[in-house]
């Protein structure tokens, strides 16, 4: 298995940096974790939409979960060659299958009222983000979904919006993903004994308060308490060297297997 960074900032794009969103494959499962600004973008550079076999959303913060409606209309937009496309029925010429999309449950009405405010108008077709490109699932804290050869379990971590982790179990290996959380004890068992955790490290120093984002020692001590087998830390502020020099060495002091920062483009392979 193995896991591509495709955007890791904190908020907004900058320095060249999309948000966030990780591409995990199996080898015949493909999936997209978050999809923050930019991220779209990122991945066409390596894989074109349709090859995703399932999109996961950890929570509906914008700098997690913007590139949804590029991304569906992306998938959308093969159609728009085909006689009747710009029918005002918006009926579908062809019939392409839908991407699942997993989200927070209670996501489904928020994602259809943005779709219909940002609208193409020109071709109704490229407006049916949310019920013509991706199978909206809302999953809740708990669950587990198979996809393909994969299995995703959820965990709720604690952050200002509903916000799940997500384990990825495969027969090579496992990864889990934060998601956006503050420190809390469910982030040891989302990562109990995964060959990865891929770990928010948003702030320089510890913060109890109610937003929820962790340091890199937060996500340090997570890692080391779930006895995951190595920590990769994201969600950076800055692409400051230093700064990520000085966030590894944090984590390092506190965490005994290996530690990395991510970046755009960084790939790590999990598990055999």
């Amino acid at each position: 298995m193995q896991l591509t960074v495709l955007g890791c900032r904190a908020g907004m794009p900058a320095d060249g940096q999309a948000s966030s969103g990780y591409l995990v494959d199996t080898g015949t499962t493909r999936l997209l974790l978050d999809c923050g600004p930019g991220i779209a973008t990122a991945l066409s550079a390596l894989a074109e939409p349709d090859s995703l076999d399932a999109v996961v959303i950890s929570h509906l913060h914008l700098d997690h979960c913007h590139d949804l409606l590029p991304l569906g209309k992306s998938l959308l937009s093969p159609l728009a060659h085909y006689p009747g496309a710009d029918d005002d029925s918006g009926q579908r010429p062809v019939e392409l299958p839908l991407l699942p999309l997993y989200v927070p449950a209670g996501a489904t009405a928020t994602l259809l009222t943005w779709a219909s405010l940002l609208t193409v108008d020109t071709i109704p077709l490229l407006d049916q983000v949310f019920d013509g490109a991706f199978e909206l699932r809302e999953y809740r804290p708990g669950e587990t979904h198979t996809i393909g050869d994969a299995s995703l379990t959820f965990h709720e971590l604690r952050h200002s919006k509903p916000n799940c982790g997500v384990r990825v179990g495969t027969p090579e290996g496992t990864v889990a993903y934060t998601g956006d959380t503050g420190v809390c004890d469910e982030i040891t068992r989302l990562a109990s004994g995964v060959d990865l955790l891929l770990a928010e490290a948003s702030l320089e120093h510890t913060d109890h308060g109610t937003h929820g984002h962790l340091c890199a020692a937060d996500a340090a001590t997570a890692a080391a308490a779930a006895d995951a087998a190595e920590l990769v830390l994201t969600h950076f502020p800055s692409a400051d060297e230093t700064f990520l020099k000085a966030r590894v060495a944090e984590a390092a002091r506190l965490f005994p297997g290996r530690v990395s920062a991510a970046f755009p483009g960084a790939t790590f392979v999990v598990g055999g």
